[in-house]
């Protein structure tokens, strides 16, 4: 982890109507909740979980939840929190000990 709390941007081109409204919409959000915002290769073919593990952020922030998908959230919530822009919500990422061991 960086000494500023870190927050990749990231929008599903398949799923965006205004790429660059969300992404300015983003980078607010990121901004307002203390991030220092960084953006994942646009040409890169790795997954987004890999991505946000690679460039070891704190959170990940999307527009909606519409621009990932219940498998990807399940996996990207192991090592970042997510923030969504609209609806605003927040899924803290799983605890590093469960409960029952």
């Amino acid at each position: 982890m960086r000494c500023r709390p870190t927050a990749l941007g990231y929008v599903d081109l398949d799923v965006s109507t205004s790429v660059v409204w969300e992404r300015a919409q983003i980078q607010r959000l990121g901004r307002h909740l203390g991030y220092l915002m960084i953006w994942p290769d646009p040409v890169s073919v790795l997954p987004l979980f890999d991505q946000v593990r690679a460039a070891d952020v704190d959170a990940v922030v999307i527009p909606g939840p519409h621009h990932l998908g219940p498998l990807e959230l399940n996996r990207v919530m192991d090592v970042a929190d997510v923030e969504t822009v609209l609806p605003r919500l927040s899924f803290a990422r799983w605890s590093m000990t469960r409960a029952g061991r």
